[in-house]
């Protein structure tokens, strides 16, 4: 591969990584909007807008600052290290110097978040890296103090971060922020600052209401009071096993949830569920946030965090929850202990008990206060956050949706920690100061040395393993069927400022055709739709509306998805569609026509389906019950489509979404596979280990015990749809009896007391034949075990479903040769009973055993008059295996 070849591979892989953040940022109007909301781009002028579509305003010439204190003046100064990861607004520039300045921020009185921003680099001027140590102060509040953004940085493993902050500002003051060299008297050391975000808070989001009862403070009688003479610091924000939430994904507030990374534990989500906020304000925290979960694992004593936090303090700990799973609905069914830095905090906690019912968000909040710091000792302490199961819960389980941590300033009003313990270059270990360097200019020049040699030896590996990983992988990728990941991921994202308005475009530098990646402008979708009107719209979901809409002066109808800005589905999931549907082509999934980008709008464009979903034609709506064998052709071409995702495709591909509503029919009632927003790429006979994601009542058991997915996860929920097709009821509904709640469940149990005719949807009633019917049960039930190693492939149940159609073919042929003239209308005696099958999966091999019996009653006619039940006879299929026919004969 040339130097140019693999140039062009790099910059198209950045350029996906820089649209894939810039996707991340579409979302609808959050629930609070800040009175203040000031963004401070140090050290330039004018107004930059920043990827999440946030304008920052420099400080050259700014009513806020900087004020300078001596005669010094702060300079505006560029980091010399332009390629980092960290975005250019506003980490790029900074305003430095090696004496004080302030900036003045005149804004409400109110609580107020101060976020100061950070990019750990050398610049321009002689303000090299490891030299910075300088305090910043708020008011009457020391927020940092001797603190080295470097060092901070080294420790943190990345070199651009920000320090989020709480203060109170009274009526008529001002905000001051003043930055401080720690050693004014030297040369060495600097202060220096890139951005700061200035933006109001919710009166007491995290303050205690003056009419409160107040706060437990563990381990104290008395209850602890967060009032506004108080400062406080954000340590952690974790959106718990639900992954980053990005700031512009927040409730208006701009916070970064970050994903808590804890290898414990099961993982929990739904999607598509609306939250009843009646017992905390909607913007408390994002909805994901209570959609998602981490729960202890089958035969767990306990789920604990440990969050690093400094001595000498007292902290808010705030942990989130809400009960979404549907099987805890009452009180006592899931019941635990909570236990913060090895304390008792709360006995016996229930979600339920407290919010009042499912899908209410509720947060409990602890203060506690850590032990005093001893002086040169190492500080890296650990907060602990425990829950363990309560004895009296019938469920031995426990769970936590989200978690804050929050320091509090002390009584001098001091917020600042030392400066982290970090290994510059090892071996041999040099340990950095947290206090300033020593004055004398060879041991200064010793340690910025160390510092600079490790950094560059440390960026020269690091950039040699990524140079050989991207050729590696090209290289490895460039000979399968439909060209390398990247050069697809150019086709579908290769975008300029021009393609977002006037006419659609497609991409021609890709082994791809053309008509995979046509990019759409906003205007033709608008006119398409005619403005997104609401007669339009065909279905609805999770993502937001589908329009059908006339592309192309009408020549072409087609379904346009238009992503509902506040959406529980994202960006994540809508860059995996196009990268999923732009990779595979096959008669039985939904063929992605183009996409479309702009601000915040994301939009898919797909084929139209003009009879909508199988789901549309089993419940809910007013449409004529599907015939049993158009509904066996249906479930037959979704097989297909799925066998061609975990055998046909380069990959295998894991759907993780599939239900009826996922399965589209076409014009001629042919189904396609949709949807693959949750889908993810597999490996032959491996578990791909991730959080659990899909739809209740379709989810794979042992998938949500073990968060290990494989293609027998789509086998599971493929199950479930074909006991919805038989059935037609839904998956999981609570209207009915309780033992008919979860259908997987009622089916096995009337399968065990021999009555599973209770299930059959009754427009099936006498429609089905019985080897058919004892086919299709056959295959259902081997498809919903538990475990998956029972489980047949999809490439099995494929054929056995085919096999399920000819059995009903023949059986109807007979039918006409004994009584021909009934145009395919025939009768077959109900069925009573299934007994289920020894089915036997050699894992590696290819031994099946799929032998069963059927037991039926006699059946009587109209006129009284009994015939025997069963009648058998050997039928050979087409795919090569012989089976013995169990039908029903008058």
């Amino acid at each position: 591969m040339d130097s140019l070849s693999l140039l062009k591979h790099i910059t198209n892989f950045f350029f996906f990584l820089l649209l894939n953040y810039h996707l991340a940022f579409a979302i609808s109007k959050p629930p609070y909007t800040p009175t203040d909301n000031i963004l401070t781009n140090c050290g330039t002028s004018g107004e930059t807008p920043a990827p999440d579509d946030r304008t920052w305003t420099g400080d050259d010439n700014s009513k806020f600052g900087p004020i300078e204190q001596s005669n010094s003046k702060s300079l505006p100064a560029n980091a010399l290290s332009q390629g980092s990861s960290a975005e250019s607004v506003p980490y790029m520039t900074a305003r430095i110097s090696r004496s004080q300045f302030m900036y003045t921020y005149p804004v409400t009185a109110g609580q107020k978040f101060i976020r100061l921003h950070f990019y750990s680099a050398s610049y321009q001027g002689g303000f090299n890296r490891f030299k910075d140590f300088f305090d910043v102060k708020s008011g009457p509040f020391t927020l940092l103090k001797n603190f080295s953004a470097s060092f901070y940085a080294e420790a943190q493993g990345n070199d651009f971060f920000f320090k989020e902050f709480c203060v109170n500002v009274a009526e008529n003051q001002q905000l001051n922020l003043t930055f401080s060299p720690s050693l004014s008297d030297s040369n060495d050391s600097y202060a220096f600052i890139n951005g700061i975000e200035i933006l109001s808070m919710p009166s007491n989001l995290y303050y205690t209401p003056p009419e409160g009862l107040g706060l437990t403070s563990i381990g104290k009688k008395d209850k602890f009071f967060i009032r506004n003479d108080t400062a406080l610091e954000n340590m952690c924000r974790f959106n718990v096993a639900g992954g980053t939430i990005s700031p512009v994904l927040d409730t208006g507030m701009y916070r970064l949830w970050r994903d808590d990374v804890l290898d414990q534990g099961l993982v929990n989500s739904e999607l598509n569920v609306s939250l009843n906020y009646s017992k905390i304000p909607k913007y408390t925290a994002p909805d994901d946030v209570y959609l998602s979960a981490r729960q202890m694992e089958v035969n767990g004593t306990n789920l604990t965090w440990r969050v690093p936090v400094d001595l000498g303090f007292m902290y808010l700990v705030r942990l989130h929850f809400c009960e979404f799973v549907p099987e805890i609905t009452k009180v006592n069914q899931r019941r635990f202990d909570i236990f913060i830095d090895n304390q008792t905090a709360k006995l016996g906690f229930d979600v339920i008990e407290s919010s009042g019912g499912q899908r209410t968000p509720i947060y409990n909040d602890y203060i506690v206060t850590t032990g005093k710091r001893v002086e040169n000792s190492d500080d890296a302490y650990r907060l602990f956050i425990t829950l363990r199961p309560n004895p009296s819960s019938i469920s031995p389980d426990a769970f936590l949706n989200g978690l804050e941590i929050f320091k509090l300033n002390d009584s001098d009003g001091n917020l600042a920690g030392p400066n982290p313990q970090v290994s510059v270059l090892s071996p041999p270990a040099t340990t950095a100061p947290t206090s300033p360097p020593p004055a004398e200019k060879s041991s200064t020049k010793k340690i910025l040395l160390v510092a600079i040699g490790g950094s560059v030896m440390g960026l020269l590996i690091i950039l040699s393993l990524l140079g050989f990983l991207i050729i590696w992988r090209l290289r490895k990728k460039e000979h399968r069927h439909y060209g390398s990941y990247y050069k697809s991921l150019s086709c579908c994202w290769k975008l300029n400022s021009a393609t977002y308005v006037g006419k659609s475009s497609r991409t021609t530098a890709s082994s791809l055709p053309q008509e995979l990646c046509r990019q759409f402008s906003l205007d033709e979708i608008k006119a398409a739709t005619n403005n997104f009107h609401e007669s339009l719209i065909i279905g609805t979901g999770g993502f937001g509306n589908v329009y059908r809409g006339d592309i192309d002066n009408g020549a072409m109808t087609v379904a346009i998805k238009r992503l509902n800005q506040g959406s529980s589905q994202g960006a994540r999931e809508f860059k995996t569609e196009i990268e999923m549907l732009s990779q595979l082509r096959h008669v039985n999934l939904v063929s992605l026509i183009g996409y479309c980008i702009h601000g915040r709008e994301m939009i898919l464009v797909y084929d139209y389906m003009v009879n909508g979903s199988l789901r549309d034609h089993l419940y809910d709506k007013v449409n004529n019950p599907l015939p049993w064998k158009q509904r066996l052709d249906i479930c037959i071409g979704a097989a297909r489509g799925l066998h061609y995702l975990h055998a046909g495709a380069a990959n295998i591909v894991i759907h993780r979404d599939i239900k009826t509503t996922n399965i589209l029919l076409d014009e001629n009632w042919v189904s396609k596979v949709s949807d693959f927003g949750l889908s993810k790429i597999g490996v032959n006979n491996s578990a791909v280990s991730t959080n659990v994601k899909g739809t209740w009542g379709y989810l794979d058991p042992e998938y949500a015990r073990r968060n290990q997915l494989t293609e027998k996860s789509d086998v599971y929920s493929f199950g479930v749809v074909l006991l919805e097709v038989l059935s037609a009821r839904k998956p999981l509904n609570k209207k009915v009896e309780e033992e008919q709640w979860n259908l997987v469940n009622w089916a096995r149990k009337c399968i065990q007391n021999e009555n599973i005719h209770v299930i059959i949807d009754p427009h099936l009633i006498g429609k089905i034949a019985p080897a058919c019917f004892q086919k299709f049960m056959e295959i259902a039930e081997n498809c919903v075990r538990d475990q998956a190693i029972e489980r047949p492939s999809m490439h099995d149940v494929m054929e056995r479903l085919e096999f399920a159609l000819e059995l009903q073919q023949s059986a109807d042929a007979e039918k006409e040769k004994m009584n021909p003239g009934h145009g395919g209308d025939y009768v077959y005696p109900p069925q009573v009973s299934f007994h289920v099958s020894r089915y036997t999966n050699i894992v590696g091999g290819s031994q099946l055993d799929y032998s069963s019996n059927i037991s039926m009653d006699l059946d009587t006619d109209a006129t009284g008059q009994t015939y025997p039940s069963v009648l058998s006879s050997t039928i050979t299929s087409s795919h090569g295996f012989s089976d013995t026919i169990n039908s029903s004969e008058k």
